[in-house]
């Protein structure tokens, strides 16, 4: 039996902390005489795939909890699901699938599984509007007046956003995190052009919304 661990993959654990962080997984050999080689070849392979699979969840942690917490999911319930997704993910590779366009298929899977733990816990999503959509850079201090305006406009726009339809909510808040159009679609299973179509819709609404 060959055993797996990341020693420092998982959120909330420490890196560094020893087995406290580190995650084993149960690999079978193909036989208990299985020659020198063959058993090397098969660790190399497993760290390869630890390595890429840490490469993209050190990549996409951040903006795959943000998507979790804009569909309503407590911080929590997000580190849980992205522990499940990079999982899936390691056992996804290990299992010789395909190794194309893994974003697409860590944001589905979180997609999924963040709707089911939703519908579990009965939470509405609560999207955040990006201070970009207000019309200024995230690092600016605005003085009473300006805040003032601001969180008008903000309550505004949030009201429009928690109009729009889930899919193009979740069209949305994946764009706002960076995915491509195409990685979008392949997150919630829709063609190019529906993403296409629901952003520029979505947009066109929020700047129907500005004063």
């Amino acid at each position: 039996m060959l055993k797996v661990k990341f020693g420092r993959f998982w959120p909330g654990q420490g890196r560094g902390s020893g087995a406290a962080g580190a995650l084993s997984l149960p690999l079978e050999s193909a036989a208990p005489a299985v020659e020198l080689r063959d058993a090397t070849g098969i660790e190399q392979e497993v760290a390869d795939i630890e390595q890429q699979v840490t490469d993209l969840f050190d990549e996409l942690r951040v903006p795959a909890l943000r998507y979790l917490l804009s569909l309503g999911l407590s911080a929590a319930d997000g580190e849980e699901i992205l522990q499940e997704v990079f999982l899936a993910l390691f056992q996804h590779l290990r299992n010789g699938r395909p190794r194309t366009s893994l974003r697409g298929w860590v944001f589905r899977t979180a997609h999924n599984l963040g709707l089911k733990r939703r519908k579990k816990v009965h939470t509405n999503p609560a999207p955040a509007v990006e201070p970009e959509l207000l019309g200024r850079s995230a690092d600016h201090r605005p003085n009473p007046e300006e805040r003032l305006r601001e969180r008008q406009a903000y309550e505004r726009m949030r009201a429009v956003v928690n109009a729009l339809p889930e899919r193009d909510q979740a069209c949305l808040s994946l764009r706002a995190e960076g995915l491509r159009y195409r990685e979008i679609a392949e997150a919630l299973g829709i063609s190019l052009g529906a993403v296409s179509l629901s952003i520029q819709r979505s947009l066109a609404r929020l700047r129907e919304a500005r004063p």
